[in-house]
């Protein structure tokens, strides 16, 4: 079994990944009847209390996956324009947590978001206008343009879908919960090769 603080992926009744969950709401899901189906590996068995009638314990067992009922086709609607919120630590999960300027990788406290096109320059904070940089590449950059400031951009930023969003956000992602991720990712997305490689 897993430490509590391993996270549940929760899709809905066809198998969308919708986010992910602790173990407190998974249970709830489960003892409220929600769940449709599980998959994937068995994470928890949480014992509750006794039945006063039976004498027995309740037992709920929780897997990796689980899909939960809800409207497909809302879900389906929405994803299909949906923008993931830009924040650091899926931008930097994006990027590898490597500088797309010098192609070193640092740890999270290393690292900084920059703007290609820099904001004073009428450039916008979103996906595909943001990329991982070190403090001192951008610092280097500073208020330039890549080309202005002789630097090169080892990798083109894109727009993550909400599966590769959801990847992204993870914490301890398990190679179940990878395996199901990836087979919803576009099958051009710059990370197919990166999480298939963690697969192996």
């Amino acid at each position: 079994m897993y430490a509590l603080s391993q996270q549940v992926l929760r899709t809905d009744a066809s198998g969308i990944p919708l986010e992910w969950i602790d173990f407190r709401e998974a249970v709830r899901a489960y003892y409220l009847g929600l769940v449709v189906y599980s998959l994937g590996a068995p994470l928890y068995e949480i014992h509750g209390g006794h039945n006063a009638i039976t004498g027995r314990r309740s037992i709920i067992k929780v897997n990796s996956i689980i899909a939960t009922h809800g409207d497909s086709h809302a879900v389906l609607k929405a994803l299909a324009h949906y923008v993931p919120p830009l924040n650091n630590q899926a931008l930097f999960a994006r990027d590898a947590h490597m500088c797309m300027y010098c192609g070193t990788q640092f740890s999270g406290r290393g690292l900084s978001r920059d703007h290609i096109i820099p904001l004073s320059r009428g450039g916008t904070d979103a996906w595909k206008n943001v990329v991982t940089a070190c403090k001192r590449c951008n610092n280097r950059k500073a208020g330039r343009t890549p080309e202005q400031a002789g630097m090169e951009l080892l990798a083109v930023p894109f727009v993550p879908t909400h599966a590769e969003y959801i990847y992204l956000q993870g914490k301890r992602v398990l190679a179940d919960q990878m395996e199901f991720l990836l087979a919803h990712f576009p099958h051009s997305s710059p990370l197919h090769q990166r999480v298939s490689r963690l697969l192996q």
